[in-house]
This record gives structure tokens, C-alpha cells and sequence, in this order.
């Protein structure tokens, strides 16, 4: 396949359902803080325990994809991108931390190939440490996240993580690649697209629209032009999806 027509057919498949029982398996990550108010607040997202996949719970592998794809499955199931501080959240959150392996630089890196490989030394580590797919998993993909750098450069991915330890990621925040662009180290978590603030259900573009709440889910502010961008996004209204 081409890489478009091998993103259509990831597409396809998790649309149609084809990824495993234990990603539908949604774990809470919970943030303890206070308003600038003083007021207290407890913030709880509700995470995939991995990155998806398509396939069986006995055969699978971790897929990466473009952003439209990303954006376009996670929509579907009621779920959206994480932001950067939620990526650290996660990680911080997880009980398993895997440890990145990063493969040789070059062409290759967008291949299936690659992405089978890759997969291949994900699954010999978890089996090593003994860990079960349905546990909440960090540190073995690099996540596409959502950031403002979306909307003021257009056409672009955002990509984040690999985290060594806590608070320390492989790759910083970047957007040096177009939309399409995908490699074996990109991994899609989804996060619901419902948090509960104090218990209470929220959208998660309403709570990253608060200036007051959305410092506990974002490093770079409000983002009240989020819920816009993914929505254009995703039905193709801007050119976010160039080369």
C-alpha cells in the first residue's frame, strides 16, 4: 500500500471496530489542585490504557496514522488528542512505564515494516516486566498531542513523550512534520471527551476553554479555539492536512 491508501485502511478498520476488548478498557487519572480562587478541585480524565491498535486481544499491533485519522477515530468514539501536560499526567499516573527503544533513523521509519518491528520489541518488553495490556501503559510511543501550534501553523502535526522518566520526554514538543506524517514511534492515546469536575461531567474543550480550569490539563493556557479547530479539522473546512 501507499501510505494514504494504508492510512484509509487504518482508518477503516478501527471505524469498523477492529481493535482490542482491552482498549475499551478506560482507566481514570485524577489532578488534585486548587482554583486561583483558592477553591479546591479534583479533575478526572478518562484515558485508553494504551495506544491503538487494530486487531485481536491475541493478535494486534500498536498503529500509528496521520492526524486527519487520529482525529477522525477519536471523534467517532467520543474521545479526542491529549495535550502535552496530559501526556506527563498519564505518564506520571501509569503503573507500567516502559522504556523507549527508538530503531535506526531514515526512510525506513515510515514503513509498515517498521511499525511491525517495533511492535515486536513492545511486546517482548511487556512481557519481560509481566505486564498485563489492560493496565494503564506509558513510555513506549511518542504521542500526537493537541497544542495551539495547530492553528497558528496550519498543516502541521504536533508530536510529544517518549518518556525516559517522569519529566523527561525523547521528544520535545514538535510540529516539524506535516499532518500526514507518521512513523513507528507515534503512538494515539485518546482521552474522553468528558471529564467530571468535582464528579460533575464536563466537555474537555469546555474545561481547556476555562482560564480558570484549563491549567490543570494544559501548559500553554486556555485553548478556547480548540473545540473549532478539531471540528474543521476533522469535516477537512481548513488546509490542515497538507504534505
Amino acid at each position: 500500500m501507499s501510505e494514504p491508501e494504508r492510512d484509509q485502511a487504518i482508518r477503516d478498520e478501527l471505524m469498523a471496530g477492529n481493535f482490542p476488548d482491552f482498549l475499551r478498557s478506560i482507566k481514570p487519572v485524577s489532578i488534585h489542585a486548587r482554583l486561583p480562587g483558592g477553591n479546591p478541585v479534583r479533575l478526572t480524565l478518562c484515558v485508553m490504557v494504551d495506544y491503538l491498535s487494530i486487531g485481536s486481544g491475541d493478535d494486534f499491533v500498536l498503529m500509528p496514522m496521520g492526524l486527519n485519522t487520529a482525529l477522525a477515530v477519536a471523534g467517532q468514539f467520543g474521545f479526542t488528542l491529549p495535550t502535552r501536560r496530559m501526556v506527563n499526567l498519564i505518564y506520571r499516573r501509569s503503573p507500567i512505564h516502559m522504556t523507549p527503544q527508538p530503531l535506526p533513523a531514515g526512510d525506513a521509519m515510515r514503513s509498515t515494516d517498521y511499525y511491525r518491528r517495533h511492535h515486536t520489541m513492545i511486546s517482548q518488553q511487556r512481557a519481560l516486566i509481566s505486564a498485563s495490556p489492560d493496565v494503564l501503559t506509558a513510555g513506549h510511543k511518542k504521542d500526537l498531542v493537541l497544542t495551539p501550534r495547530l492553528w497558528s501553523q496550519p498543516g502541521r502535526v504536533a508530536i510529544y513523550g517518549w518518556h525516559r522518566s517522569v519529566d523527561m520526554p525523547i521528544q520535545p514538543l514538535s510540529t516539524v512534520h506535516g499532518a500526514r506524517y507518521a512513523d513507528y514511534s507515534h503512538g494515539i492515546r485518546l482521552v474522553s471527551s468528558v471529564v467530571f469536575v468535582n464528579d460533575t461531567p464536563r466537555s474537555i474543550f469546555d474545561v481547556l476553554a476555562d482560564r480558570q480550569l484549563a491549567p490543570l490539563l494544559s501548559d500553554e493556557g486556555a485553548l478556547p479555539e480548540l473545540a473549532d479547530w478539531v471540528d474543521r479539522a476533522v469535516n477537512g473546512v481548513r488546509p490542515e492536512f497538507g504534505t
